[in-house]
């Protein structure tokens, strides 16, 4: 029976099964059940993403507040909106959630259309000290949650999940200069023996950890002065160093 139902389903046949019966059916052709069910593993699929979304987004606001060890698998299918079977048909654990959180970052910032990484393409460096320091700021603004995993990381896992980004950002920096033909360029106005990568890396350094001061831990003007004033201050000190010219310097 079930066969002839499948095999007049799909033939567009109009008679139901058994002999006796006196009521067609609707003509259903082939083709439009074909469409009928790739829609329905569409929305489907549009369905899986959307709860594994959900999830990210739930434990990224409780993982950023309430750090790892204090979050449950249960509290994150709650945040989400989802049940707990949910959650680990997506995630095989909790700290997989986690690791994809610092990965979602991770290639954020390898993409042009990254606040810093646009400045600094769009500029010549390091007279472009001011946009980056801007750059820097909405960048630590606009993924706040996602820097502040970074310091979740160091204290509940050793740096595990972070070690190795930071320990090829150098690498990183180097084929961004050389792609967008920065290097040289910038070596040529260096002093002597100093290197473009330390000199780009140190401003990014100086920047980022600036503003997370002031918008993770929520410590405004903590140089004593406004945010805009701060960034034109360590950009001059950036490119002219902190002595005044002739002053004597110690080796």
């Amino acid at each position: 029976m079930r066969f002839w139902a499948v095999s007049s389903w799909l033939l567009g046949s109009t008679l139901s099964p058994g002999a006796n019966s006196q009521e067609p059916r609707a003509r259903v052709r082939a083709p439009e059940m074909l469409r009928y069910a790739h829609d329905e593993d569409m929305n489907q699929e549009t369905r899986s993403e959307r709860s594994r979304a959900q999830i990210l987004d739930g434990a990224l606001k409780l993982f950023s507040h309430r750090g790892y060890g204090a979050t449950s698998v249960q509290e994150i299918a709650d945040a989400a909106g989802v049940s707990k079977g949910n959650v680990y048909h997506h995630f095989p654990d909790k700290e997989s959630i986690f690791r994809e959180l610092l990965d979602q970052y991770f290639q954020a910032m390898s993409t042009p259309e990254f606040p810093f990484n646009r400045a600094l393409a769009d500029g010549t460096f390091p007279e472009n000290l001011e946009s980056l320091g801007r750059a820097a700021r909405e960048t630590v603004r606009r993924y706040r949650e996602h820097v502040a995993l970074s310091y979740v990381d160091v204290v509940e896992f050793d740096g595990s999940h972070i070690r190795k980004f930071y320990s090829e950002m150098s690498d990183r920096f180097s084929a961004f200069l050389k792609a967008h033909g920065m290097e040289a360029e910038l070596k040529s106005k260096l002093q002597d023996g100093l290197s473009p990568i330390s000199a780009v890396m140190l401003a990014t350094r100086i920047f980022y950890n600036y503003f997370s001061i002031e918008i993770l831990f929520g410590v405004r003007d903590h140089f004593g002065k406004e945010t805009d004033e701060v960034v034109s201050e360590i950009s001059r000190i950036l490119r002219h160093g902190m002595l005044k010219n002739g002053a004597p310097r110690k080796a």
